[in-house]
């Protein structure tokens, strides 16, 4: 009895196809993590740079030149201020909030007018105009009520 190799043959490449996908993904979601850690660990070196107006730079940074500068150190343009910045990405719902997601507020002005970065443990990375770049923590007195949403930048 004889048996057929082109059942097998076909098998064998399907299950190439299988495994090739498979790492594929795995890697696209390994590259996906990196990203996020060097957001958190860019955002982190400038902690205690001080607030400036209409900064972007390690100088001085205002909440949407600090989101815009260490987006763009890890290859991810940004626009510059926060209610266009608003504009980018998926809506996040506050329960589903991951680190390097953005997290907007209604500050002075109605709608998106401050922006940080989510650092995990309902907690977010921000320039203040009172202290400079901060962690806060999004259930604070003054955050909480002025809560606008959150979008997702990085798949």
């Amino acid at each position: 009895m004889r048996l057929s190799t082109k059942p097998l043959a076909v098998c064998l490449v399907v299950l190439m196809l299988v495994l090739v996908n498979t790492s594929v993904f795995a890697a696209s979601a390994k590259s996906t993590a990196v990203k996020t850690d060097n957001i958190i660990k860019t955002a982190e070196k400038y902690l205690k740079t001080p607030y400036r107006f209409g900064g972007e730079s390690p100088k001085g940074f205002d909440c949407s030149g600090f989101v815009k500068f260490v987006y763009d150190k890890n290859g991810k343009k940004l626009p510059r201020s926060a209610d266009v910045q608003y504009l980018q990405g998926k809506k996040v719902a506050r329960s589903k909030l991951k680190p390097g997601d953005l997290v907007f507020f209604s500050t002075y002005a109605a709608g998106a007018s401050h922006v940080g970065i989510y650092y995990g443990s309902g907690k977010f990375i921000h320039a203040s105009s009172s202290r400079g770049v901060m962690i806060s923590r999004l259930d604070e007195t003054y955050w909480k009520p002025r809560y606008f949403g959150a979008k997702r930048i990085l798949n």
